[in-house]
C-alpha cells in the first residue's frame, strides 16, 4: 500500500471536512465525527480503491490516502478535485506528498473546469 498526505490550509477546516464526508456518502462509505472532527471515506470502485481519513488542526484540513500504487492518484485527484470544488471562493489549493517523499496530485482553481470556476 501507498500512503499520501496533503495538509490544506483553510480557516474553515471543519466545514470542508464534514462536507467532503457527507458528499462522498451518497456514493461510498463515508463519515464524519463531529466530537472529534474527524473522518474516514472508502473507495471501492474500478480505478480508484482506497481510504481517505480527514482530520481538521487550527486551520488545516489534513487528507490522509492509503491505496494500492495503482489507485493512489486517482484517489488523490477524485479527493482533491472535489475539495477544491467546494472551497473555489477561498481559493484552495490540495497538494500531496507520498510517503516516500515524491509530489502526488496538485489541485488548484485553475485545474477546474471553466464552467466550474
Amino acid at each position: 500500500m501507498s500512503n499520501s498526505t496533503a495538509r490544506v490550509s483553510t480557516d474553515r477546516p471543519t466545514r470542508y471536512g464534514k462536507q467532503l464526508a457527507s458528499h462522498f456518502s451518497a456514493k461510498i462509505d463515508a463519515h464524519w465525527d463531529p466530537e472529534t472532527e474527524t473522518g474516514r471515506c472508502v473507495f471501492e470502485r474500478k480505478n480508484t480503491r482506497g481510504t481517505l481519513d480527514l482530520a481538521v488542526e487550527p486551520n488545516i484540513l489534513l487528507l490522509n490516502v492509503e491505496a494500492d500504487s495503482e489507485s493512489i492518484e486517482s484517489v488523490e485527484h477524485v479527493v482533491a478535485r472535489h475539495l477544491v470544488g467546494f472551497g473555489k471562493k477561498d481559493d484552495l489549493k490540495v497538494e500531496f506528498t507520498r510517503a516516500d517523499g515524491t509530489p502526488g496530485v496538485y489541485f488548484s482553481v485553475a485545474d477546474l473546469p471553466p464552467e466550474r470556476r
